[in-house]
């Protein structure tokens, strides 16, 4: 029985097990064998172990001091497969990176100012660069907070999470293949895609082409996930992520569909007007709804939003100030682009919240390298 301490810390609408990359090293047992074991990846109830048997529960995060110029803290994601043993390393989650934030300030990763200290975050598995600022009065290190954040109505420490100059991360484009809208094959007949790249690759639908509205319960949006995971396949060949013999992934691209707001109720039944949002969205987490909307897929609307040509902008309504409300079965999240003074794509703003929940021993078991 191996001896790992970790954390976890909620971030915005997900939990994230963090785990100092010197003490999984310490265990002598390769990561993936040490998150399967540890998280009860192949009983899709994860009952004998810290998973929660949900795409928003079952994530980690190995965290680990930088000494890359302008970067505090550097992690890799992992989202860990329920009833299946594989962990995906291909992506990144802007909720976790909101975890990894607080969890470097209670560390002692970074030194705390007087006011507000900002972490700048490396994410390993696409590159990308992320800030997260937290306000630290007297130099503590907050344990509480009164933000709250569309998903859950849980307090929080709040967090500005900034992606700096997200468009390419992963395929260094963009839109990868060069095109606004490309034309995929699902499984009724051709169906037009947004292939975009930023913060996270992202397939972008029409709610219509799927025979729907963009405003749906995570119930009736479940009944398109089998056509999305064509499709999700589908545009993963054609951004060039995967080659016809790669294992299916399902968490790369982001996959998802667009719609032109009209009033909504939430999962909790809040009704949200035609004019309180920009852009109806419905996203897939590895193989089932998004109950809100991850935040590297909130990155890649904004992005595909703003550029002419595509679904997304097609059925967005367009403001002035760069920003954009999406409308997701939780309520309203909202995503700033603030241009960067140096020419770079604009860094992309979203308001977040975090609370650490528990510092624990985990007793992992590993049979001779494989989990128990």
């Amino acid at each position: 029985m191996l001896r790992l301490q970790g954390e976890m810390i909620r971030g915005g609408t997900s939990k994230c097990w963090i785990f100092d990359h010197q003490d999984v090293v310490a265990t002598g047992v390769d990561v993936d064998t040490l998150l399967l074991a540890a998280f009860n990846a192949a009983d899709p109830r994860q009952i004998d172990g810290v998973g929660g048997a949900s795409s928003t529960t079952s994530k980690a995060a190995v965290v680990q001091a930088s000494a890359e110029p302008d970067v505090d803290i550097e992690y890799a994601f992992a989202q860990v497969g329920i009833g299946d043993e594989s962990v995906e390393w291909a992506s990144n989650c802007g909720n976790c990176a909101t975890a990894v934030a607080l969890y470097a300030v209670h560390r002692g990763l970074v030194p705390l100012t007087s006011d507000r200290t900002t972490v700048r975050m490396l994410n390993i598995n696409t590159d990308a660069r992320l800030t997260g600022t937290i306000p630290t009065p007297g130099r503590s290190a907050p344990d509480e907070g009164r933000a709250v954040v569309p998903g859950t109505n849980a307090l929080g420490v709040p967090v500005l999470l900034g992606f700096q100059d997200p468009v390419g991360s992963t395929t260094g484009r963009a839109l990868p293949t060069g095109h606004a809208v490309d034309t995929l094959t699902g499984p009724e007949g051709p169906v037009e895609a947004t292939l975009v790249d930023a913060g996270a690759p992202a397939a972008l639908f029409e709610a219509k082409a799927v025979g729907l509205e963009g405003t749906e319960s995570l119930t009736e949006f479940a009944a398109a996930v089998p056509a999305l995971t064509v499709l999700r396949r589908q545009a993963a060949l054609a951004m060039g992520l995967a080659e016809e013999g790669d294992p299916v992934s399902h968490a790369v691209p982001k996959v998802g569909i667009v719609a032109r707001p009209v009033s909504y109720r939430t999962t909790h039944g809040t009704l949200v007007a035609q004019d309180e949002y920009d852009l109806a969205v419905r996203m897939v987490s590895m193989h089932a709804p998004h109950p809100a909307i991850g935040l590297t897929s909130a990155v890649a609307l904004a992005t595909a939003a703003a550029i002419p040509g595509t679904l997304a902008h097609r059925v967005a309504r367009q403001t002035a100030d760069g920003t954009l409300r999406l409308g997701t079965p939780a309520g309203v999240i909202t995503a700033q682009a603030v241009p960067a003074p140096d020419g770079a794509s604009p860094t992309v703003l979203l308001h977040r919240a975090a609370r650490r929940i528990a510092r624990a021993e985990l007793l992992v078991p590993v049979l001779e390298g494989r989990p128990a």
